[in-house]
């Protein structure tokens, strides 16, 4: 049985990589700080023979007894409530903590992929953005701290593969929604569900142009896997070019909610990318990878999710005590 580490393992994407490498048949070590994840989300693989969980920051060194055969590097926050509220975790984790993955990647002969980020374009001027865009990015910037830590990480993952000869995979993640989001973690999706199943004002940013490319979560989750056991060494974009604008999808996600609330509108924040769509060609060609669900299914499974939270759930606001990071 080969062996498998899972870095971010309790947050939305990491635990559902976390489900389809033990459906596959792997030993799962499930790695996480729980600075932003949530042990409900794996709290279904606790008792499962193939699968044990290690709270451990991967900024620190890392020790994994054993033979390993692969590394999937998903930890790290992942939204702007998170990355504007402990920016130097979240450095940390592009770079030490990325640092230590490869690292380990080298010592055990393991093969690994490095979650990257259609933010790695910025505020992109070429559209839809294709993996040769080097991107336009404030490196100064409020989201500088998210956009740089993925870029440095792509920077040291192919330094590992050329020098070092690691096998490594890099894949570039657009905006993907699905069960296990954190309901008020601040992007729009769970954003806009949230206000409608609270009766709250629908809150758009900016005049509603901006736009935005949603895919499935059992979508990336499939062009992950299939990237991980392919031979492609750059990076590929994954996600879905179903493109609409901001104002538009607020419409949509009234029309499935059935609210009869009002749209809001508020200053756009700095540097938030005005266009957002994914060039999918090099997944379409190497991967044979193309997305499956469409907007209107994702978002039905979505809400359904979403009405099964509590009442307390729905109200908790994403403040958590971040004091203890601080230091870091």
């Amino acid at each position: 049985m080969e062996r498998v580490l899972i870095t971010g393992a309790a947050g939305f994407l990491g635990s559902h990589l976390c489900d389809r490498f033990i459906k596959e048949g792997f030993q799962v070590e499930a790695m996480d700080n729980l600075i932003t994840g949530d042990l409900k989300n794996i709290a279904h693989l606790r008792e499962h023979p193939h699968f044990t969980f290690h709270q451990h920051d991967v900024t620190e060194y890392i020790d994994l007894p054993g033979e390993l055969d692969h590394i999937l590097h998903f930890a790290s926050p992942a939204s702007p409530i998170d990355y504007l509220k402990i920016p130097i975790q979240t450095l940390k984790v592009g770079s030490l903590g990325v640092h230590n993955c490869l690292g380990l990647a080298k010592h055990k002969g393991a093969r690994v992929t490095i979650a990257s980020t259609s933010e790695i374009y910025g505020d992109p001027e070429v559209h839809p953005q294709h993996e040769e865009y080097f991107g336009h990015v404030n490196t100064i910037g409020p989201r500088g701290v998210y956009d740089e830590a993925k870029r440095f990480q792509e920077s040291i993952t192919m330094a590992y593969h050329r020098y070092h000869g690691v096998e490594t995979r890099i894949v570039r993640i657009f905006n993907t929604y699905g069960p296990r989001m954190r309901l008020n973690d601040g992007r729009v999706l769970p954003a806009f569900i949230g206000q409608a199943l609270r009766g709250e004002d629908l809150t758009v940013f900016g005049d509603g142009s901006q736009t935005r490319s949603f895919c499935y979560v059992d979508d990336l989750i499939e062009g992950i896997y299939r990237l991980h056991f392919s031979d492609e060494t750059r990076p590929v974009n994954v996600g879905n070019p179903d493109e609409i604008t901001i104002g538009d999808f607020a419409e949509e996600i009234m029309a499935l909610t059935g609210t009869d609330q009002k749209v809001v509108y508020r200053d756009l924040p700095e540097n938030d990318p005005k266009q957002r769509r994914p060039d999918i060609g090099r997944a379409m060609e190497v991967l044979d990878w193309t997305p499956k669900v469409g907007r209107a299914e994702g978002l039905k499974r979505t809400y359904a999710y979403f009405k099964t939270l509590s009442t307390e759930e729905l109200n908790k606001s994403e403040h958590k005590d971040f004091e203890a990071f601080k230091k870091n």
